[in-house]
């Protein structure tokens, strides 16, 4: 019995192996092994938090977490129910070495047991790993470009003032502000707009947010443009110089106007920018006041400078000059009466046809005086009304001479004459 078994065995196994290389022929022949390359195949990182529980974060190099070329081996029934989805590439952080390489695996998410081979032209995924840092910065907010004529920007605002940026040390360590920038070019009315948020290091270079993680990544942004209007500047003046000073009543300053800047409706009813005089004190004073001001302490409300450049001090200067003396002599001849009632008639008596004045003031009105144009005046109407004269009657009155001077020139000493009031006849 056992030779029965055993006599044909050598045969058996022939039998076999002819078997098996006859069924390899017809199935290479029927359906033959071939390859097929897929490009760009992303690699899945598992596992990150091996890295980033340790308060260190990690940095792609050389994009190779993106395989330029897998080759897939299979039979052409496989291949053929292949597409570029199915190739399945992975990295485990739990597989790092000490190089900071970490092993790609490659597979298939179908018919991977199939496979005869599976290759990329790289085979591991390369990093920098460094310490993690975190920081808040507050956020800024610009704007570019230029506003309608007669238009300035005024408060630029955003939403959220900030921002936390976390990543690697080497590159987090470099950011020096962060930042939005609306452009604002040609509008006239406010604006409301979502914008990105850019960082940028000591030397306003950009910095890229690739590796980076913000907690916010744009920001809204409101850009107040405001109507500008250019006004001058009105300055009073209160007390009184020294005895023998006058203020000229001219107050200069530098710059003599100033921009506003406000809502359209605000700025139409402003002509001027008002002083008060308890800015400008000239008690006492011999010689000019020259000071200061901040006028920004006197816009109304809902105005503002609408120059940025200018801080708002204006150099104002007070003229004082010293009053000044000049006799003239007046004909008794230039003298009329005036608002005599009727029925009544008047002369007034000096004791010389001419009679001296004195008269003092600013030297600009003193000297415009023509001494050949002065006349004297008595006033009846006047006189009564000051209680100088109660009742026109006959009878004498010692009244005080009034003369055609300038507004702010007047008499160093008044003049009394005697005036004769008579019923005419």
């Amino acid at each position: 019995m056992k030779n029965k078994l055993t006599g044909n065995l050598v045969l058996k196994i022939g039998s076999v192996l002819f078997a098996a290389i006859l069924w390899l022929l017809v199935t290479n022949i029927n359906d033959p092994a071939t390859s097929s390359k897929f490009s760009n195949i992303p690699v899945v990182i598992q596992n990150a938090d091996a890295i980033t529980s340790q308060g260190k974060v990690y940095e792609i190099l050389d994009e190779t977490d993106i395989i330029d070329s897998v080759t897939v081996v299979a039979p052409r029934s496989i291949i053929d129910t292949i597409s570029k989805e199915n190739v399945v590439a992975v990295a485990d952080m739990n597989d790092l070495t000490s190089l900071n390489t970490i092993s790609i695996r490659l597979s298939t998410n179908k018919y991977n047991d199939r496979l005869d081979s599976i290759t990329g032209n790289i085979d591991s995924v390369k990093l920098n790993i460094e310490d993690k840092q975190s920081i808040s910065l507050a956020l800024r907010a610009t704007y570019t470009g230029s506003v309608g004529d007669g238009y300035m920007v005024g408060d630029v605002t955003t939403e959220q003032n900030l921002v936390r940026v976390s990543g690697a040390e080497s590159i987090v360590s470099r950011i020096n502000k962060a930042e939005v920038s609306v452009a604002v070019t040609g509008f006239t009315s406010d604006i409301g707009t979502v914008e990105e948020i850019k960082l940028y290091d000591a030397n306003d270079v950009e910095i890229p947010k690739t590796n980076l993680t913000l907690n916010i990544s744009t920001v809204r942004v409101n850009v107040e443009i405001l109507a500008t209007k250019e006004v001058p500047l009105n300055f009073s003046v209160m007390g009184t110089p020294a005895d023998g000073y006058r203020a000229t009543g001219v107050v200069s300053s530098t710059p003599a106007s100033v921009v506003l800047a406000g809502k359209g409706s605000m700025l139409k009813n402003i002509s001027s920018l008002d002083i008060p005089d308890t800015s400008l004190d000239i008690a006492g004073l011999t010689e000019n006041l020259v000071t200061t001001i901040n006028v920004g302490e006197y816009l109304p409300g809902n105005v503002e400078l609408g120059d940025k450049k200018f801080d708002g001090n204006v150099a104002v200067t007070v003229y004082i000059e010293p009053v000044i003396a000049r006799n003239f002599i007046v004909s008794k001849d230039y003298i009329s009466i005036l608002n005599m009632p009727e029925g009544y008639e008047g002369e007034v008596s000096t004791f010389e046809n001419e009679f001296p004045i004195q008269v003092i003031g600013l030297s600009a009105d003193v000297n415009s005086i023509n001494g050949d144009e002065i006349r004297g005046t008595v006033d009846i109407a006047d006189l009564r009304e000051r209680g100088i004269i109660e009742e026109v009657e006959e009878g004498y009155w010692d009244v005080p001479l009034s003369f055609n001077l300038p507004e702010n020139v007047g008499l160093r000493e008044n003049v009394t004459v005697r005036l004769n009031i008579r019923e005419k006849e």
